[in-house]
């Protein structure tokens, strides 16, 4: 049985999102190998590698 601990930060939502309910928060935590995260917006849960995480990052930062 192996224990480790990750890396996790956790912020509420509505301070950046005026669309966000009173309770509303994101928590994102570092895989253990280092390799990606785990996204966690309320009952919203998804897995991104490096690669995925920069390519969202161009793509939401392209003006068309």
């Amino acid at each position: 049985m192996d224990f480790y601990t990750r890396n996790s930060v956790f912020s509420e939502l509505r301070d950046y999102c005026h669309l966000a309910k009173k309770d509303s928060f994101m928590e994102v935590t570092e895989w253990k190998n280092g390799e990606g995260w785990d996204v966690s917006i309320n009952e919203k849960h998804f897995s991104l590698t490096h690669g995925e995480m920069q390519l969202l990052t161009i793509l939401t930062s392209i003006k068309s």
